[in-house]
């Protein structure tokens, strides 16, 4: 289904404005985490998450003061899965044993005659936490790093440094993103495992609409030689730009469902897609190509803005 029937859209035009909103958002994404501070869970930060069945639904607020009298610090309580089941999570600084028969004994003496069975129990160190947190920042920028190769070797050097720094974009803004609603409390956030698999995710999928709109350029080149390369940018992008809003609505609408109805389980996942997914359409149009041209002009000095300029101005007239 086409959407959009030869549009002649000038993207790069705004690139100027739209580079510094995203160094803007890139400053965020470096700043908030150091300064708002990052959720952790017990992946990890280390501690034991228990999950429990009761007969009885909606006691929350009984478990937590369980939890509470059995001076476990720091506990989280929430729902998970069905309305009877509950998700119990203790940090490791909380206790110096296994604190599941503890946990379990004291929902037991507060709620009299309820029957509480152990769903699935996990422990993590804290040492463990730590150094699951180094390899998932590695594997993050491994896979920047790596498809950045990628690219410069399928297209060219110039082209595949672009790629990499959209895909750093991408990160940086959906971490901003993720941490300022998780510390404004709009959504209940936590790096965890299935977090990096959703940061990891989308670098995969960024880079895809990239190398869409980079193969498309280089086929205009050999069709068009000699066209400016703002121009030769902007008719590749426009043609593309169908298969690019088709692909991004149709995940979008999946992830915002499952945002809003997944449940805490999968709201973390879906939350980093849905904005990972939009961010790197965005950025596979604009800092990616942005980039390439900015190099041109900057360092190279090829002068082409004022060519395109120059080849507009007739139109003008």
């Amino acid at each position: 289904m086409q959407l959009f029937s030869k549009t002649n859209i000038d993207f790069l035009s705004k690139r100027g404005t739209l580079v510094w909103l995203s160094l803007v958002l890139n400053v965020i994404g470096i700043v908030a985490p150091f300064a708002l501070g990052l959720r952790f869970g017990i992946d990890f930060a280390g501690g034991t998450e228990i999950a429990v069945q009761l007969n009885a639904e909606n006691k929350v607020a009984e478990i937590r003061e369980a939890v509470d009298k059995a001076k476990m610090v720091g506990a989280e309580i929430k729902s998970y899965g069905a309305a009877n089941q509950y998700l119990i999570r203790i940090p490791a600084t909380s206790y110096s044993q296994d604190p599941t028969s503890a946990v379990l004994a004291a929902i037991k003496s507060a709620i009299p005659g309820e029957n509480v069975n152990l769903l699935k129990k996990d422990s993590i160190g804290p040492k463990v936490g730590e150094e699951l947190r180094s390899k998932a920042l590695l594997a993050v920028i491994l896979a920047v790093f790596a498809i950045g190769i990628y690219i410069a070797f399928r297209f060219e050097f110039l082209y595949g440094v672009g790629a990499a720094i959209a895909l750093l974009h991408d990160v940086l803004v959906t971490l901003a993103m993720v941490t300022v609603f998780s510390s404004l409390g709009i959504i209940n956030l936590e790096i965890n495992q299935a977090m990096i698999a959703a940061f990891l995710t989308v670098v995969g999928f960024s880079v895809n609409d990239t190398v869409i709109i980079f193969d498309r350029i280089r086929e205009n080149r050999e069709l068009h030689k000699g066209m400016n390369i703002i121009k030769l940018m902007n008719m590749s992008i426009n043609e593309t730009l169908s298969r690019t809003v088709n692909t991004v609505m149709t995940v979008v609408l999946v992830l915002f469902t499952l945002v809003m109805l997944g449940g805490e389980v999968l709201q973390g996942f879906a939350f980093t897609m849905l904005v990972g997914i939009i961010t790197g359409a965005y950025s596979s149009i604009y800092i990616a190509s942005s980039f390439v041209v900015w190099f041109m002009e900057k360092i190279q000095h090829k002068g082409i803005q004022a060519e395109f300029d120059k080849q507009k101005s007739p139109a003008k007239a």
